[in-house]
């Protein structure tokens, strides 16, 4: 397991009223699994399931099942549909 830190943007901090938090996830999971873990942790955030986007070292990550290897300390961000376009 490793320690990482999620930063939470827009509707989505809105939703988990909070900007950012630490959470503990497996070493290597799915940009899936690492969202449904999100969602346990932030019920509320099950509403931009749809249109949420998950980047992790900067780069995009849609959810799906590609396989994250994470590290003690990497961001990931948690990035609502942009408004208005």
């Amino acid at each position: 397991l490793v320690q990482v830190l999620v930063l939470y943007f827009a509707k989505s901090a809105e939703l988990a009223e909070v900007r950012s938090e630490n959470i503990t996830v497996p070493h290597q999971v799915t940009s899936l699994q690492l969202w449904e873990e999100l969602v346990r942790k932030h019920p509320r955030l099950a509403a931009i399931r749809d249109q949420v986007v998950l980047a992790v070292h900067q780069e995009y990550v849609s959810l799906g099942d590609e396989l994250l290897i994470l590290h003690p300390g990497d961001e990931v961000a948690v990035i609502p549909p942009l408004s208005g376009g």
